[in-house]
Formats: structure tokens, C-alpha cells, sequence
């Protein structure tokens, strides 16, 4: 992929309120950690309105994450870990891209918009990332 090359620094797993987890990232993820879905929300999930996000540890970044082993659920991540960089802000708005590419080493700093949205699109095309229910998933993946 020309526009991304996931550094795995973890820039993308810091701030509150920023993950959240659809049907389908829920019922992976209990069943990768063996658990059932509700303690799954239980132990590391929050409600907020009608959707499910991921808690966030005493350091900020998410419950999952830690710097020195990465991220514990990585083959299981959520939908929208695996869309980043290809979120709704980076694919329509130019700016929100230039923006990203300030905190996150992995994007290519030399893509323009056009190839960036190109390949993105493709991705989670391909990767059947893509989401269409507003009140149960992340809206960064609605487009």
C-alpha cells in the first residue's frame, strides 16, 4: 500500500471515547478472548447513547493497548482499527488528512488526497469495512 505503513506506535489507540465496537467487532472480539458478549461489555466496554466503545486505560490509550507488547486483540481489533488511516474525515476533507499525517507516522506524507482516497476506498471495500448503521457503529466508517 503506497499511502499507509502501520508503524505500530499507537497514535491511533490514545484519547477517550474513539473506538467503537459494532455487532460484528463484539461478537469477534468475545469470541477471541472466550468470553460471552455481555462480558466483554462487562469488563471493558462502555455505553454511550445506543452504541458500545472500548474503555480506556489509566494512560489514555485503549484498554487493549500497551507500548511495549502493542495491541492484545490485534487479530481480533475492531473495524475501525482496522480502517485507520481510511476514516470518513480522511476520505472527504483534505485538511482532516493533512492533520493525521502530522500524528501518524505511517501515512505516506507525499500522498495526495486523490491516491489516498483511491486506495482507501479500495481497502475497506475489500476488506468489507464499510458500515451502515449510524446508531450501532462508528460513523467514521459510514460514508
Amino acid at each position: 500500500m503506497k499511502s499507509f505503513d502501520c508503524k505500530m506506535c499507537g497514535s491511533c489507540c490514545e484519547g477517550k471515547g474513539g473506538i467503537v465496537l459494532g455487532p460484528r467487532d463484539l461478537a469477534r472480539l468475545a469470541t477471541h478472548l472466550r468470553l460471552s458478549q455481555t462480558e466483554v461489555i462487562d469488563k471493558f466496554g462502555q455505553s454511550s447513547g445506543t452504541k458500545i466503545r472500548l474503555k480506556n486505560g489509566d494512560d489514555g490509550f485503549c484498554i487493549f493497548f500497551a507500548k511495549e507488547k502493542g495491541c492484545a486483540v490485534h487479530t481480533a481489533k475492531p473495524d475501525i482499527c482496522a480502517a485507520w488511516p481510511f476514516f470518513k474525515g480522511n476520505l472527504v476533507d483534505k485538511e482532516s488528512l493533512h492533520m493525521a499525517k502530522t500524528f501518524c507516522p505511517g501515512i505516506n506524507p507525499d500522498i495526495s488526497h486523490e491516491d489516498f482516497v483511491e486506495e482507501g476506498m479500495a481497502y475497506l471495500k475489500a476488506n468489507h469495512l464499510l458500515a451502515d448503521d449510524s446508531t450501532r457503529e462508528a460513523n467514521a466508517l459510514i460514508l
